[in-house]
């Protein structure tokens, strides 16, 4: 019998955790099966600085029962995180780096003053999207602080899970359409899921602008959230010229899809094209997900996808 690769995503949100089995490609995964499961009140509360998990020991045990209904012996996982603990910039440097670590020195001298902790203090990583003829270049640069992240580290290694691969739940969605997004000459991706708005602008394929925030803990009213749009790409167009976008991608829930199409629609002047879950999210036979569900487990599979 040949060996079939599969892969567990595990995403940590405000409400509970995800975890999703997949098989299939990178490029085309299919989601095998899922769990949910909710965390008790007042056990998780989500900071830049301080220790996400107020209590340490339900969180196990919810994670480990989510992962025992997973049915999979795979401990291996890929943890999708939110946008909200940690920070993502588009620093723009005026030299090549010579190595990974004069990277991320250079780096954490220029952003010293744009994290709300010691950036000594900081988990980074950076990825170069693009030099220019000058010779300087453009990295997308993400910043957690050592201690949120660890503390998920080591309560998920006492949950039986080994953590291959963190991310930035937007990433991990943005993920799954990263092959049309990269034919792109510019275009926004804009999602709306769970009270987090996170907006991604695309130049030639590349990453050029991308802001992300969360709603929760108050009530968000339409008008704002055109606001939050609007503000976005008046930036945008003010850093890159006046230069307009030719194509937009929106993802929401059903029951605000409609809204967010027409905030969009009002904002860019462009008929925004809804993101299409169910041609990039294969299910194997026996998984059946309304809409909403399938939004729900969505960066789960983009985080699994990329351990395949």
């Amino acid at each position: 019998m040949l060996f079939v690769k599969k892969a567990v995503g595990v995403e940590i949100d405000h409400s509970g955790v995800k975890m999703a089995l997949v098989g299939g490609k990178a490029e085309a995964p299919r989601l095998d099966s899922w769990q949910a499961a909710a965390f008790p009140p007042d056990a998780v509360r989500f900071s830049h600085k301080d220790l996400n998990i107020l209590n340490p020991a339900a969180f196990v045990a919810t994670v480990k029962d989510c992962h025992l209904r997973l049915l999979s012996s795979n401990a291996r996982i890929s943890l999708s995180l939110p946008d909200s603990i940690g920070k993502v910039i588009l620093v723009e440097l005026e030299t090549r780096l010579k190595n990974k670590e004069e990277g991320a020195d250079i780096i954490r001298w220029k952003l010293k003053k744009n994290f709300p902790v010691d950036v000594l203090e900081a988990q980074l990583d950076y990825q170069v999207l693009r030099e220019n003829e000058a010779g300087g270049i453009v990295v997308l640069t993400s910043l957690i602080a050592r201690q949120v992240v660890n503390q998920y580290e080591e309560l998920l290694l006492q949950a039986g899970l080994q953590p291959s691969v963190i991310d930035f739940t937007t990433f991990n969605l943005s993920g799954l359409l990263a092959r049309r997004l990269e034919l792109s000459e510019n275009a926004a991706l804009i999602m709306y899921c769970g009270n987090i708005l996170s907006i991604q602008i695309y130049r030639d394929g590349i990453l050029d602008f991308f802001r992300s925030k969360d709603f929760h803990g108050g009530t968000l009213e339409m008008p704002k959230l055109f606001r939050e749009i609007n503000s976005s790409l008046l930036v945008y167009r003010e850093q890159r010229n006046g230069q307009k976008l030719k194509e937009v991608f929106y993802l929401a829930f059903p029951d605000e899809s409609e809204s967010l199409r027409n905030i969009i629609l009002e904002a860019t002047g462009l008929e925004p094209l809804s993101v299409d879950l169910d041609r990039l999210i294969a299910r194997a036979g026996g998984v059946a997900l309304d809409r909403k569900t399938l939004i729900n487990m969505a960066a789960a599979v983009g985080a699994a996808a990329r351990n395949l």
